[in-house]
Parts: C-alpha cells; structure tokens; sequence
C-alpha cells in the first residue's frame, strides 16, 4: 500500500503541477496584458483553445491521483490525510473558480470578433485578471502530503 500512496501522491504532483504551471505563467507574462485590445483578445483566444482542451483531463487525472492518496493517506493518521484532504479541497475550489467564473467570460472573449470589440471587453480582461490571480494563488497553496 504504500508504494500505492506514493504513486499516487507523485502522479497528484505531476498532473497538479502542470496545470499550476500553466497558470502560474499567466501571472509572469504581465506584458500579456499590455497588449492591444485586438492582440490580446486574439491571443486570449487562441489560450483558450489550448487551455480548453489541455487542462480539464490534467485536473480530472489530478483529482483522481488526490482521491486515491487521500484514501491512502487515512492509515497513516490525520496530518498526512488533512494535508491530502486539504490539497483536494483547494483543486475542486479551483475547478468551481474557473467553471463559475473564468469560464463565461472565456466563451465570451471566444465570442468577439478582435477587430470589432464591445466597449467593455476591458472590464471582462480585468474581471479575468483578477479572478486569474485567486485561482492562481489557491493553484499554489496546494501539494499532496
């Protein structure tokens, strides 16, 4: 069993930390934000296409890999088990972040064209940012025990 737990905390990491990654780069090329309303917006665009199709099949993988090391975890007392509780915890909050939030507007930038933008895709970019940053910061606090 326990070469199980470790597989599974190891492969937790892994997917986990992909996607914090991706997301983590987000905040570190602030220069992104700069860009020109129809640049950004077709850059958004294009994040979301890959973002879309890469990043639900890691979490899910991910979600897995917590699920099992947190039932893992349970024999080894409650510190181990709560630091993998916690962990999962902070993934499902990130997914419901993104799914409640970030989500309608990615389909709302998709929906744009860049050369014709409404009058206030600025707010729908800082409303993202800013959502981006919490979702960011809870990607962050998380690590399997």
């Amino acid at each position: 069993m326990s070469s199980l737990l470790t597989a599974s905390r190891m492969v937790a990491l892994l997917l986990i930390g992909l996607y914090t990654g991706g997301v983590v780069f987000v905040v570190l090329a602030p220069s992104v934000a700069r860009l020109p309303g129809p640049a950004y917006v077709r850059h958004w665009q294009a994040l979301n296409v890959d973002y879309g199709r890469a990043m639900p099949p890691l979490l899910l993988a991910g979600i897995v890999a917590l699920v099992v090391a947190a039932a893992l975890s349970w024999r080894r007392g409650w510190f181990a088990f709560g630091l993998t509780a916690a962990a999962l915890i902070l993934v499902i909050i990130t997914v419901a972040l993104t799914l409640a939030g970030l989500e309608p507007l990615n389909r709302l930038a998709d929906a744009w064209d860049p050369d014709l933008l409404p009058a206030d895709w600025e707010e729908s970019r800082r409303r993202w940012l800013n959502l981006h940053l919490v979702r960011t910061a809870l990607a962050l606090r998380r690590s399997p025990a």
